[in-house]
This record gives structure tokens, sequence and C-alpha cells, in this order.
């Protein structure tokens, strides 16, 4: 299948300066009257980037379903706007609905697949209710199975593929009106790691090949860390924290947003450590802190020179190397003597190192 050449960065910024696809503009969203309704959106403001993947994180119920439901028309905003490609939704009559979904595909969680068509006809059903003949539909639908790595699938049914083989024929379903942007409904929920990754990696493709927009919710931290560009962290209907994945989760200033990552990102302490940890240190305790490594300091030998600087006598109790949204992150938990002179030369050296640094507490 041959799509339009999508150059690299340049062609993203000057997306990414263009209008939004996507912005929510004091969205709120109630369902039910009078002492039985509930609010399951509270004025929501938030835009999604042209030929960007953002996600939107956070527990079940907070309203993360309602929200992306709302792109497509499948729920109706109570107050407030929703804009898609410059067209708020809210306005649009039922003709005008049809139309903005040919150009908004969707995968699910639990694919909504036709169990008595094969992946070809699967793939094919958008084309076929928009009125294209067999010919134009087989000429869309063998380049898209070839994309999502299905080729050899295509006379398959659902009950002979696996989970990850039929979410990527939901993709390439998703994909058959050449929509301008995808939504994706917990799409990974139902894999297993090793398959999530695949899925994922696809996602990205189709990102980078088609300059194609995404937009997904998750619970899961890891799927966001792993190819979203931007996110949003949902809590109890209202937008509590937004930005680039790598600002929002390496520096996390909503306690729901750290609540989501504690599990996800950096490191975690022995129990046994974590009980005994004062924060007020006593003669001759020793104090914890956490090291962050990114951007200038992520690759320069700052724990050598640490040591170098306020003495030998430095413990590393744990460590970790990961990557967020292709930018590479690090942590590392160090122990050191609570003496003053020691915090003095270490607190002069994080300073003129611009190295990010947490005092964890103190332990005897």
């Amino acid at each position: 299948m041959t799509f339009p050449p999508v150059a690299g960065d340049a062609a993203r910024h000057e997306r990414a300066q263009a209008a939004p696809m996507v912005a929510f503009e004091g969205v709120t969203k109630r369902y039910g009257d009078g002492a039985q309704s509930f609010t399951a959106l509270d004025g929501v403001d938030m835009t999604v980037g042209r030929g960007e993947i953002t996600g939107i994180i956070g527990r079940s119920g907070a309203g993360k379903s309602t929200l992306i439901r709302l792109v497509n028309g499948l729920e109706k905003a109570s107050s407030g706007r929703v804009v898609v490609d410059g067209t708020e939704v809210g306005s649009l009559t039922e003709a005008g609905l049809r139309g903005l979904r040919r150009e908004v595909g969707m995968i699910f969680q639990h694919f909504n697949l036709l169990s008595s068509r094969t992946a070809f006809d699967n793939v094919a059903l958008p084309l076929e209710i928009a009125g294209l003949d067999r010919a134009a539909i087989k000429a869309k639908v063998a380049p898209l199975l070839d994309l999502v790595g299905l080729g050899d699938k295509a006379a398959r049914y659902p009950s002979e593929l696996s989970g990850g083989q039929k979410q990527r024929v939901g993709i390439a379903r998703a994909l058959a009106t050449s929509p301008k942007l995808l939504l994706s409904d917990e799409a990974t929920s139902a894999l297993d790691p090793e398959t999530t990754q695949s899925i994922l990696a696809l996602l990205k493709q189709i990102n980078a090949e088609l300059g194609l927009t995404v937009l997904l919710i998750t619970h899961e931290m890891e799927v966001v860390k792993t190819i979203a560009s931007h996110v949003a962290v949902i809590d109890e209907g209202r937008i509590v924290e937004q930005g680039r994945t790598f600002d929002v989760f390496t520096a996390p200033k909503h306690e729901t947003t750290r609540i989501l990552l504690s599990a996800t990102l950096g490191t975690s302490l022995p129990e046994w450590l974590r009980d005994g940890l004062k924060p007020v240190p006593s003669a001759g305790d020793r104090v914890l802190v956490r090291l962050t490594f990114f951007g200038a300091t992520a690759f320069q030998p700052l724990t050598a020179r640490l040591v170098a600087e306020i003495g030998g006598d430095v413990n590393i109790l744990a460590g970790a190397i990961e990557e967020i949204a292709g930018e590479p992150f690090g942590t590392l938990v160090v122990a050191y003597p609570a003496a003053p002179d020691v915090l003095d030369r270490a607190n002069r050296f994080y300073a003129e190192t611009g190295l990010s640094t947490e005092v964890l507490g103190y332990v005897a």
C-alpha cells in the first residue's frame, strides 16, 4: 500500500502549530435528572494536536470512555463544545455525524468483530456500508491487511485468530475509510504483555507513516509511556494534569498522577527500609536521596562525580533506566551520611550540575 510521504520533525512541527485536531472547550456531560443526576465530565478543557499520539489516563469510572464517545458523536455534551477538525460535533445532523464517523476510526478493547465474517470481510464492512463496489473494496482491504501483518489471514474467521490478530483486524477496519483521527478505547487491555507491545508498535508505525492523529484512553501507564507524546490525566470527570508525556511522568504535579505513576516509574524501596525512614535526622543517621537523570544529565557520569565530591561513603540502594515517549529517564536511590558538611557539599553539587533530587528520609 502506498501512502503519501510524511516528512519528519519539520512536518510534525508544522502540524503541531496548526489548529488542533480535537478540542474540548468547557465540556460537561451529565446523565439523569434531579437527585438521580450524575456528572461524568465537569468543565473539561484540552486539545489533541494534529499528527500526535495523545493518551488519556485515569482510574475506572473517571470519565475516560465518556470523553472519547463525545468525539465521534456517540454521546452529546450537556454543555461546552467538542470540535473535531474545525467542526463542532454537537451541531451536526445525523447525516453530518455519519460523515464525521467515516473520518474517525475506532478500535475497541474486545475487538467487536463479526464472527460470521472473515478477516477480509470484517475490514470490508465499513466500505460496504459506504457503497463501494467489490473491486474498490478489494483494492482497499488487501493493502490494509498487509499493513497490519495479516495479508495471509484474509480468509480466516475470528475464531481462528489470536487476540493480537483480532485486534490487528480491528485496526485495519478502523483505517478502511482513511480516517483523519483514530480513537483507541482500552485497545490493549485484553492482551498479554508481548502482544500489547506488538500492537503499540503497530499504532506507532501507523502514526508515523500516515501522519494519523491518535487519541487513546487507557488505565495502563506503560501504554502511554511507550507511545504517547502527550497525556492528560482525568479524575472524577476533570482533567487534573496535562502536557508532554515526558514532563508529566517525570515531574507529576497532581496527587492523582503521582498515585497512578507510583508503580510505573522510578525505583521502589523494600518495605523494611520504607518503614524505617524518618522525616528528621538524628546524630549518625544517613540520608536517602532519589536522583533523577534526564535531559542534559542523562548521559553524564554524575554518580561518580558525586562520590568524588562528598567522599566514598555512598551506598547505591536501587536504580532504573527507562524511556518515556522516546526520551531517556533514569533514577537512582543513594544513601550517605546526614552530617551537615556532607549535606552542604552534596547540595552544592546538585545545584551546579542541575541534577534533580528528592530527599526520601533518614535512616539510622
